[in-house]
């Protein structure tokens, strides 16, 4: 690949996460939510129960931001904070599927069904090319982020 395409490729990704940035802003500004508290809440949606340190961990928040982020969570009814019936000192997180649910569908509606007209412009082959891309691109993503978080972990100790 040559060099001038590489970089238009590149600087084409950054646009895309940095107006997908501002579009999860404008969504949760609409909700009553920070970019990044509802952004996160797509986590909690997506892994389901966990406790706060295990979200501290996924999101790399502090556990006093996700304690903060659970009280405003809670406070508009998102999550209800459940006590493991073994140890009563911890604490599960359940987000409120419904709730969540009813609040953020009709924001996404347009650009749902936008998307899907997008993707549907494209041939099987194109698909395929696209998942290929997301699934590989994804996996760089994530090697990188626990590589960053390793090097943090040692500076730590």
């Amino acid at each position: 690949m040559n060099n001038n395409l590489l970089t238009q490729i590149r600087k084409l990704s950054q646009q895309y996460a940095y107006t997908s940035i501002q579009m999860h802003e404008a969504i949760g500004r609409k909700a009553g939510l920070s970019g990044t508290d509802h952004k996160y809440l797509g986590f909690l949606i997506e892994k389901g129960q966990m406790t706060a340190g295990e979200l501290s961990t996924l999101t790399g928040l502090t556990t006093g931001a996700v304690t903060g982020l659970i009280d405003r969570w809670e406070k508009k009814n998102l999550v209800t904070r459940q006590f493991a019936p073994e140890d009563r000192r911890k604490v599960f997180i359940e987000p409120n599927t419904e709730n969540i649910m009813a609040l953020l569908t009709p924001l996404y509606k347009d650009f749902r069904v936008n998307s899907e007209k997008l993707l549907a412009s494209f041939s099987n082959e194109d698909i395929k090319i696209l998942e290929t891309y997301f699934l590989k691109a994804i996996a760089i993503m994530n090697a990188t982020t626990d590589q960053l978080n390793n090097k943090n972990r040692e500076n730590e100790e």
